[in-house]
């Protein structure tokens, strides 16, 4: 029998319980005037990122109970114990060591007795030795052409984050290839992709830690009928137009590709943390291996300030409790984060299924049934477009809706007009997220040229209650270091949301259970006769399905 989780009979959290309710009516814009000092106080640096929650839903002595309610739950002892190796994700008996990849310290890190800087060592020489090719273009298609196109086949954490950071740094660097992203299933977006390549000029990395990925792997068979058909049929251009990261080579070589050209993966790197690790090959396409260290050390710089920093200062953890505070102790069912940059489109998507994915879980780590929230909805969208599109909700709607801004104080391109323009509409949002407007400002605004009675009609229409909960995350310049930083933020940050909730980050069972079904029904479609039972809905749309296809 499992032994009940202490956390909601802790008195750490039943400290915190009343102090929300104390706080329940807390007017931030007060807390401004009270508190000389709340920005100072507020306000945090690591690892090139400037964070400042002076705008969240907290005064300091919220943040040292949340730091006191981490400290019962022994999460300095846990993130000594993620650092170390040890099997953090107990399901699956394996350690979470996406963090060696970006250490660039001699000290060993052992998993199983055995020290895998070595490892981490030689897959970099690999990965620079084929990069350095590519680009110098010793590495030449069928037709005897250099590369100029790439695209990345895979989906999950095999997409989103190189999709991610590719973007991310596209100002960063020159340009040595064009990267293109196909995850998924759906045949129009890799037809949409290769209407306008070369087959001669295109290379394709097909990502699947597995080699079993249904979608990656429809995907790249119909990649690699599409070369064939350029090639008159020469098997042989198979290995000049496909490499493979894949921890499973047998599948790889069986599929066509030359085992020299297949990049390692390793069970002690989670799919959504792996864009440190050979994943990352199409941000080193694109920008060479050198811009693809600087975003490791950005990333390990993060790490050091999440390893050694005491909590109360530590950034990756207060961003979790706060995260804690808001879901577990004030309801909010989901957050926001607002990129006010371009380069940074993909980065909701990404969020999501670094949090949702890890933390989406409702049994804690002794398989008992958790009793409290976990992960929250996460969603948002680039600013300023979203001022257009759901900013609505967020000053006037009912919902208590925490949210991330990030935004760069300076733009390598952008003229100054426009950049201009994008910083003052983040920082005006956030100002008027905690701002609000005033029934009295509103039925000024609203007395010109109106009656009273109709003014008053509108004042109430027009009226915000600011007070809007949000962490306004700024970098100097949006680059390789500061990206790597960013993403390191965000990982840890989940990782200590998952260590207080006493659940795994590092599974995730149910994305399984969807795509063996999808595989069972897909078997049916070229079934004869009926179908085996399903719902009566399912059957019935297998069936109209069938029939649709002709069969």
């Amino acid at each position: 029998m499992t032994t009940p989780h202490p956390l909601l009979d802790q008195p750490e959290w039943q400290s915190l319980t009343a102090h929300c309710e104390a706080l329940r009516n807390l007017d931030i814009r007060q807390a401004f005037i009270d508190d000389a000092e709340r920005h100072q106080r507020l306000e945090f640096t690591a690892a090139g990122l400037t964070v400042d929650f002076s705008k969240q839903s907290v005064l300091p002595d919220t943040l040292q109970m949340l730091v006191a309610l981490a400290q019962a739950n022994a999460l300095p002892a846990k993130i000594a114990s993620l650092f170390a190796g040890a099997d953090v994700n107990g399901t699956e008996q394996r350690p979470a060591l996406h963090m060696a990849l970006r250490d660039f310290k001699p000290e060993a890190i052992e998993v199983g007795g055995t020290d895998i800087k070595p490892l981490i060592a030689d897959e970099r020489k690999r990965l620079h030795n084929f990069i350095q090719n590519l680009h110098d273009h010793h590495w030449l298609g069928f037709r005897g052409d250099a590369i100029t196109d790439v695209v990345n086949l895979g989906i999950g954490g095999s997409d989103l984050g190189p999709k991610l950071v590719a973007d991310a740094l596209r100002l960063d660097a020159p340009r040595r290839c064009r990267v293109h992203f196909a995850a998924n299933v759906d045949g129009g977006e890799l037809l949409r992709i290769l209407g306008d390549l070369d087959p001669a000029t295109t290379l394709f990395i097909v990502a699947s830690k597995s080699f079993t990925t249904p979608e990656t792997l429809l995907n790249a068979t119909t990649a690699r009928e599409w070369l064939l058909a350029a090639a008159s049929g020469n098997r042989s251009a198979i290995a000049r137009h496909f490499v493979a990261v894949s921890a499973n080579k047998m599948r790889a070589v069986e599929f066509g590709i030359d085992e020299r050209n297949i990049f390692s993966m390793w069970d002690w790197v989670g799919g959504r943390y792996s864009v440190w690790s050979s994943i990352g090959l199409p941000v080193m396409c694109a920008y060479g291996t050198d811009v693809f260290h600087r975003l490791l050390r950005g990333a390990n710089l993060m790490d050091e300030h999440f390893r050694t920093t005491p909590l109360a200062q530590n950034v990756p953890v207060l961003m979790g409790l706060l995260g804690i505070w808001h879901g577990n102790l004030r309801g909010a069912q989901s957050w926001a984060m607002v990129p006010y940059d371009d380069r940074l489109f993909h980065l909701p998507a990404y969020l999501q299924q670094l949090e949702m994915e890890s933390n989406g879980k409702r049994v804690r780590n002794d398989g008992s049934a958790v009793e409290y929230a976990t992960a929250p909805v996460v969603w948002g969208g680039l600013g300023t477009n979203a001022q257009h599109a759901f900013f609505q909700l967020l000053h006037q709607g009912t919902q208590l809706i925490p949210l991330d801004f990030v935004v760069a104080l300076n733009h390598p391109i952008s003229p100054r007009a426009h950049h201009d323009a994008l910083v003052a509409n983040c920082f005006a949002q956030s100002e008027a997220l905690l701002r609000g407007k005033r029934f009295a400002e509103a039925f000024a605004d609203s007395s010109h040229g109106n009656d009273q009675t109709h003014a008053e009609h509108l004042a109430r229409h027009r009226t915000m209650p600011g007070n809007r909960p949000h962490t306004l995350i700024v970098v100097d310049e949006l680059k390789a270091e500061t990206m790597g930083a960013l993403l390191a933020l965000y990982e840890h940050k989940t990782f200590v949301q998952g260590a207080i909730w006493d659940i795994n980050p590092f599974d995730q069972w149910g994305v399984e259970l969807g795509k063996k079904m999808a595989a069972t029904i897909l078997g049916e479609f070229d079934a004869s006769g009926p179908t085996p039972a399903h719902d009566a809905s399912t059957s019935a749309w297998i069936a109209r399905y069938r029939q649709r296809r002709g069969d």
